[in-house]
């Protein structure tokens, strides 16, 4: 196990997956790879009154930049920890850009979060994390998220 990939979203799950990384790549002295996946460039940016076009590639930008720096946080962290790591920004398709990243960085295990949804809400909407393990053929650890 040298490559593991953990996909982060910034909220108060990401601290979880990173720890559990953590604790495996110190055993097993494996490469951590962080990615977010930031949303694509929309194909169509529409003129409201008061903001325009410039208006929101200016705020988009600000936003990548600002995803960015927290995602190169989160890696800088455990360098300093002596975990070799790497911090991945990455704009398209979440699923499809996650398989592809597993593929060019020959990634042994993803280490995905597990929300806690009911029948209905699972009916409708189709997690990352369930994607995720119906299509990839290396291991995927689940970490549950309360």
């Amino acid at each position: 196990m040298k490559n593991i990939l953990i996909p982060i979203e910034f909220d108060n799950m990401a601290q979880k997956l990173i720890n559990a990384g953590q604790e495996l790549a110190e055993k097993f002295n494996s490469k951590i790879w962080l990615i977010h996946i930031a949303a694509p460039e929309p194909d169509f940016v529409p003129y409201i009154s008061g903001t325009g076009p410039l208006d929101e590639r200016e705020a988009r930008a600000t936003i990548l930049k600002t995803e960015r720096k927290l995602i190169q946080e989160y890696a800088d962290i455990l360098t300093k920890k002596g975990i070799n790591s790497t911090a991945l920004m990455v704009q398209g398709p979440t699923i499809e850009t996650i398989m592809d990243k597993v593929e060019t960085l020959d990634v042994d295990l993803i280490i995905v979060g597990n929300n806690k949804h009911g029948f209905i809400y699972k009916l409708f909407v189709e997690s990352v994390s369930n994607s995720i393990i119906k299509i990839a053929n290396i291991p995927v650890l689940l970490i549950p998220m309360v």
